[in-house]
């Protein structure tokens, strides 16, 4: 089985004294490439060296989380474009709303959603999207660029059955992590998961966040990490009725052309 994780966060500082280590352990288990999320100014560029030392396995995101919205200027939108020309940034974000914390007004998250979408319709790539506890505010302001915008992909699905087919009547991809693999947060997910068209699905871990709960043997760490991808695959497919071996080769395909990603090296 080989695998495709969109939504790694390895410039995280917990990997700082294993990260070459963590990058190999994902290649054993089947996790030929990854996308490292960029989710401020300097994880951004960060994300972008590690990709770039790890050609045809490592990608990376330029953008800004919700919470890190108040720290966004002209010359934040101005690294990001110029990030975006090297070739191994393969998409605009981590963008999008979050209400849940609000660590950044609402108003000025809302501004910062538009300026990353401004950039997507310059460049023509993909964005990679968050959205918590604000849908009404993220769909308004998707329905009213769709049109402009290349490939979406609501990452780290959590929300509603009703939430998922606003997505997807928007033609949004929809990214699932270890939240399905939680009892006492994802059982909403698994009654409907497999209501994701084949060609929209794409699968991740969100490390260092969201290890699978449901994971046996239990590992003693808090901290998540890409080799337990297939732990989620198998559980969606379970889920999907479906063999892990076609999630994951469904998902894999729906990365690389999502992405635009090459075959592995």
């Amino acid at each position: 089985m080989q695998l495709i994780d969109i939504g790694a966060n390895l410039t995280h500082d917990s990997f700082d004294t294993d990260r070459d280590q963590v990058i190999a352990a994902a290649h054993a288990a089947g996790v030929v490439q990854m996308v490292i999320t960029g989710a401020s100014a300097e994880g951004s560029r960060l994300a972008a060296q590690l990709a770039a030392a790890h050609p045809r396995q490592l990608f990376a995101t330029a953008g800004m989380h919700p919470h890190h919205a108040s720290d966004y200027a002209a010359e934040t939108g101005s690294l990001f474009r110029e990030l975006l020309q090297q070739p191994q940034v393969v998409a605009v974000g981590e963008a999008g709303l979050d209400y849940f914390r609000d660590l950044s007004p609402r108003d000025i998250q809302r501004q910062v959603f538009l300026a990353h979408i401004e950039i997507a319709i310059e460049t023509g790539l993909p964005m990679f999207l968050h959205q918590r506890e604000a849908h009404a505010d993220f769909l308004s302001i998707l329905k009213a660029h769709r049109q402009e915008l290349s490939d979406i992909v609501v990452h780290c699905f959590t929300d509603t059955h009703a939430a998922l087919h606003d997505y997807l009547a928007l033609d949004c991809y929809i990214g699932i992590t270890g939240w399905l693999c939680d009892e006492r947060r994802g059982r909403h997910l698994k009654e409907f998961v497999a209501e994701i068209p084949a060609e929209r699905l794409l699968v991740e871990t969100d490390s260092p966040y969201l290890k699978p709960r449901s994971m046996r043997p239990r590992v003693a760490t808090h901290r998540n990490e890409p080799k337990w991808l297939p732990w989620i695959v198998g559980e969606l497919a379970a889920c999907r009725s479906e063999t892990p071996e076609r999630t994951a080769a469904l998902t894999t395909a729906n990365a690389r052309r999502f992405f635009r990603l090459p075959e592995p090296g």
